[in-house]
């Protein structure tokens, strides 16, 4: 595991995961539920992360929508489906726009990190993100919250050099959040 020497090590009040690749098998343009398949580990990390009262969210970038590969109700659709294999969600921050948009809300900017740190009350230093590319820590520094990178094949090694916090998998990235220095 990596951690930067600034890394705070006061345990997040709220964890924020990334969908695609991080707690669901990554399909590119999901539009179709019956796809939906938990990563290993994902439905146990959140169910110990709810039983200790703290909230688990999911901040997604959601591209296919604005290149119409996807509608936002097939979206919804398969997000329901995650909500049903891994249990109930206390917020959802979904980007429906294109890396040429501008906005705010795409990954690796911090939009949906501050937005869904103010919906749960809480300042985004009280925040962790998991994610398992370059761009969920981005979002996750860029908003002021923590960074927890679970590489996948598709990360980049740079990606991987230059996260806070390198984990393994799920249990070991949330495991991280209340290591001790």
């Amino acid at each position: 595991m990596n951690t930067s020497a600034g890394h705070t090590q006061t345990a997040p009040r709220a964890v924020l995961f990334d969908r695609d690749g991080t707690i669901v098998v990554d399909v590119p343009y999901n539009g179709d539920p019956a796809l939906v398949r938990p990563m290993p580990g994902a439905r146990e990390v959140l169910d110990g992360l709810r039983s200790r009262g703290i909230p688990v969210g999911v901040v997604t970038n959601q591209s296919g929508i604005a290149r119409g590969f996807v509608t936002r109700e097939q979206v919804d659709a398969v997000n329901a489906r995650v909500e049903e294999l891994l249990g109930p969600f206390d917020l959802w921050e979904v980007c429906p726009h294109g890396a040429a948009d501008g906005c705010a809300c795409r990954k690796p900017g911090p939009g949906m990190v501050l937005s869904a740190s103010a919906r749960l009350g809480l300042d985004p230093s009280d925040v962790a993100v998991v994610g398992d590319i370059g761009a969920d820590m981005g979002a996750a520094a860029a908003a002021g919250a923590r960074g927890v990178l679970v590489p996948t094949d598709i990360t980049l090694e740079e990606e991987i050099l230059s996260a806070p916090v390198v984990a393994r998998d799920l249990a070991h990235a949330v495991e991280s959040l209340w290591a001790t220095p």
